[in-house]
């Protein structure tokens, strides 16, 4: 891997990782009136999370994220949706010729 590279991916994680630190956590349970979303709400989310981005950008209304979930199960499941659309770790893996 070249040094610029390396440089490169340094720099994306240390400004997702300060972005990241700024996201409050939100007391949700006065508004529940529903059970939280779990692992497979989390997965489904995942999936449609670019459709929803661009709709979240025309409707205050929708959401990309469920606040209301159960926590881990729910944030494995929205990774684990988002990389079975985006393709996962298949398009590192270099092919034989």
């Amino acid at each position: 891997m070249s040094a610029k590279r390396l440089g490169t991916g340094l720099l994306l994680f240390g400004l997702v990782f300060a972005l990241y630190s700024c996201a409050p956590v939100i007391d949700v349970d006065p508004c529940r009136t529903t059970e939280p979303y779990g692992f497979l709400g989390g997965l489904w989310h995942g999936m449609i999370a670019p459709v929803s981005f661009i709709l979240s950008l025309l409707d205050d209304d929708i959401a990309m994220y469920a606040v209301n979930n159960n926590g881990g199960w729910y944030d494995l499941g929205f990774v684990l949706g988002s990389g079975i659309l985006f393709g996962g770790g298949s398009r590192a893996v270099k092919k034989k010729s």
